[in-house]
């Protein structure tokens, strides 16, 4: 366990998934919570988002273990309203001490596409995955830098941001390239931002038993990829990790005992990245 009391997290896709199992690890520890998620469908990603409901369900099970949060709805691709958010919620706690980019969309499609099905998919997991990370911390920074305590950003990126799979199509190109874009702008934030004692850090999920990894259009997908089975196999007799994994990943790097940990591409991968 970690102490994070008196600490605010600031969790984009916090509805469900990953993002809802951070907020709870997180208020376990102490942290309270500011989370948004966007509560609404994006077409091209070809499984249902989460809903309004959903995000409120988040706010139960942290206040269930003794945090407080406050949610709102908020597209990441939207700058002025994540912003807007954001701002709110520093201003009902007080402060801001941790950023989880966490929204992410994985968009993938068994069958022959259209070019402009391809090409729109691509633009939405790019702005989405890329384009919302950027937005998040261009947003969280000042924050940051202003309370004068140091900080830690931890973006979520993926094994397809180490290492090169996802096929031809927009989906999953845009999948990898905005997962590997993750981890430049990790990397020039934690050397930018080391002076203020902000931490920067990547983690990198194997699949997770979450409505992005386990929806039908990723399981055609993942049956078909072209040597996919063994392939796309973890080294660890699992396939599948639990978001509570993450958490723990994430419950380490955001606290005190990584106080020197920055600048890291961390896998949680069950060996995955080691065997390609």
């Amino acid at each position: 366990m970690v102490s994070l009391d008196g600490k605010v997290a600031f969790i984009t896709g916090a509805a469900r998934g990953q993002g809802r199992s951070h907020a709870v690890r997180l208020a376990s520890e102490g942290a309270d919570i500011i989370g948004v998620d966007i509560c609404a469908d994006i077409a091209s990603a070809g499984y249902p988002m989460a809903g309004r409901e959903e995000l409120d369900e988040t706010v139960a099970l942290v206040e269930a273990h003794g945090g407080k949060m406050m949610s709102a709805v908020a597209d990441v691709r939207d700058y002025g309203a994540l912003k807007t958010a954001l701002d709110a919620g520093v201003d009902h706690f007080g402060r801001l001490d941790i950023v989880c980019a966490n929204a992410g969309i994985a968009a993938m499609a068994f069958r022959e596409l259209t070019i402009e099905e391809d090409l729109q998919m691509w633009a939405d997991v790019v702005d989405v995955n890329l384009v919302g990370s950027f937005h998040t911390a261009k947003a969280a920074i000042p924050h940051l830098i202003a309370g004068e305590r140091g900080g830690s950003i931890v973006f979520t990126s993926s094994t397809a941001g180490l290492r090169g799979f996802g096929g031809m199509q927009g989906g999953g190109l845009g999948y990898a390239a905005s997962k590997h874009g993750i981890v430049g702008l990790m990397r020039t934030l934690a050397n930018a931002l080391a002076p203020h004692r902000i931490r920067v850090n990547t983690v990198h999920p194997t699949a997770v038993n979450t409505m992005m990894a386990v929806n039908p259009a990723m399981t055609a997908f993942l049956e078909n990829y072209p040597d996919g089975g063994p392939h796309l196999q973890n080294p660890m007799p699992v396939e599948l990790l639990e978001p509570e994994d993450i958490s723990a990943a994430i419950a380490y790097l955001v606290s005190d005992a990584a106080e020197y940990v920055t600048g890291v591409t961390f896998p949680v991968d069950a060996g995955f990245c080691n065997k390609l």
